[in-house]
């Protein structure tokens, strides 16, 4: 397949090959080039892939360019455009058609811009303005952020959401350019000196400053390749981070700025990072207080519960005396209505054998037995609640004799001194001192006399 077409004449070869050789001729002599044309028939099919054909007046080329390629287009190519195309010359062996595999794509008017924006880069490069040793650091926290850009573009809302929803406390200035056209670049270096002359008489000083705007073509962007643009960017003193149209997007601004992003929205996610980590922490240390402040509260009121659980009271002890006397009576109600079952059972026992020996003389008997039993139950029952009625006075009474009140009732009475404290023994007094009597209706005071040990 690598020989000469020109030396296979006198042989007989199939189309496949004949394809094949051409395709090896095309792809070795035309391993890169760069065409200029106007698209046509310009087709996107569910592949991702772009299919069109570029041509001029004397002519026109099919055009292939697959989805890997395109995805890093900074233009939406539709028919009619003139472009530049770059890539190489291939040929679909299964149809035979000669064909430009399209590697990349620029509007035909941005070819001489791309030229600009080249030399211009190699200058500044050459002169130290992109080496990051006369970068200056971006500050952690800044607390103070002047944004320029237009008034009117999306990106001011997005790095305004952004600030407002990571760093609510920042202060945000505007310092208004305008970021497309001939004279954008002047304004944008106006909006660069009112941000150094507000820093050189305010206390209130600026620590960071975002240049920003959305994407577009690079004649949108073209006023951030100004060469004194980038010069006064490289003397200011207050650091400035770039984010100047999408991530594919590359200003000469980007290269001599402090910092840049890929987007407005970055650059204002950059600033607001500390401030964003802090408010999350702080949020995590606010969860853990709460909940170590949970934990303390549950423990000491488990040790309540436990301490209150073993705190006696005379209530309990008569709700303890009343549960005993309800269990009893419980009991005593099981008690009883098991004698009437196992009586009714015994009844109906009996009842079943007479009538079924129905001897007349057994009846009798039966009966006798049966009111001897019901008045025996009768009986015992009687005998238990009176017993039980007995023990619960017993019970009243031994409540009432530990009552304290009914103690001064008798005639004793309670002696407490100026504190408050019970006396029981009369070295807790001296003679003269003052002593109150409490008694069952009332209380009085006295003055310690004479004291008997």
């Amino acid at each position: 397949m690598d020989k000469d077409i020109v030396e296979q004449n006198n042989e007989i070869i199939s189309v496949g090959e004949l394809n094949r050789s051409a395709k090896f001729l095309l792809e070795s002599n035309f391993p890169a080039v760069s065409v200029i044309g106007e698209i046509s028939n310009l087709a996107r099919p569910a592949s991702g892939h772009i299919y069109f054909s570029l041509k001029d007046d004397e002519g026109s080329i099919q055009c292939a360019m697959f989805k890997g390629n395109n995805m890093g287009l900074n233009f939406n190519p539709k028919d009619g455009d003139e472009c530049i195309v770059s890539g190489n010359i291939s040929l679909f062996i299964q149809r035979g058609n000669y064909q430009l595999i399209a590697k990349k794509m620029i509007l035909a008017g941005q070819g001489n811009l791309m030229q600009e924006f080249e030399k211009l880069k190699n200058k500044l490069k050459d002169e130290g303005l992109f080496d990051d040793a006369n970068k200056l650091p971006i500050p952690e926290a800044p607390k103070h952020v002047a944004v320029i850009t237009s008034t009117s573009t999306a990106a001011l809302q997005d790095i305004l959401t952004t600030i407002e929803r990571r760093a609510p406390s920042m202060r945000i200035s505007l310092s208004p350019a305008t970021v497309q056209g001939e004279s954008a670049s002047e304004t944008i270096i106006d909006a660069l000196r009112r941000i150094q002359n507000y820093n050189n008489n305010s206390s209130d000083k600026i620590d960071c400053v975002l240049m920003c705007r959305g994407g577009g073509s690079i004649e949108d962007l073209w006023c951030f390749n100004d060469e004194d643009l980038a010069r006064e960017i490289f003397y200011f003193e207050i650091p400035i981070i770039s984010g100047v149209g999408h991530e594919i997007d590359f200003t000469i601004a980007d290269f001599v700025s402090d910092l840049r992003a890929p987007t407005p929205t970055a650059a204002a996610e950059i600033v607001s990072e500390f401030n964003f980590n802090l408010i999350e922490k702080l949020s995590e240390i606010s969860k853990d207080l709460v909940s170590r402040i949970r934990n303390i509260l549950r423990d000491k009121n488990q040790i309540l519960d436990y301490q209150s659980s073993h705190l006696k009271h005379p209530v309990h002890a008569l709700k303890e005396q009343n549960r005993i006397v309800l269990s009893t009576y419980e009991k005593l109600k099981m008690l009883i209505n098991k004698k009437i079952l196992d009586s009714k059972l015994s009844f109906n026992e009996n009842t079943n054998t007479l009538m079924m020996e129905n001897p007349k003389y057994l009846i009798l008997d039966k009966k006798n037995a049966l009111q001897k039993n019901r008045q025996s139950l009768k009986t015992s029952i009687q005998s238990f609640l009176s017993s039980s009625q007995s023990r619960l006075i017993v019970f009243k009474k031994v409540i009432q004799s530990i009552d304290p009140q009914n103690v001064l009732d008798r005639g004793y009475s309670l002696i407490t001194n100026e504190e408050g404290s019970v006396i029981k023994d009369s070295a807790q007094i001296s003679e003269g001192e003052e002593i109150t009597a409490k008694l069952a209706k009332g209380s009085f005071g006295a003055k310690v006399g004479k004291k008997n040990e």
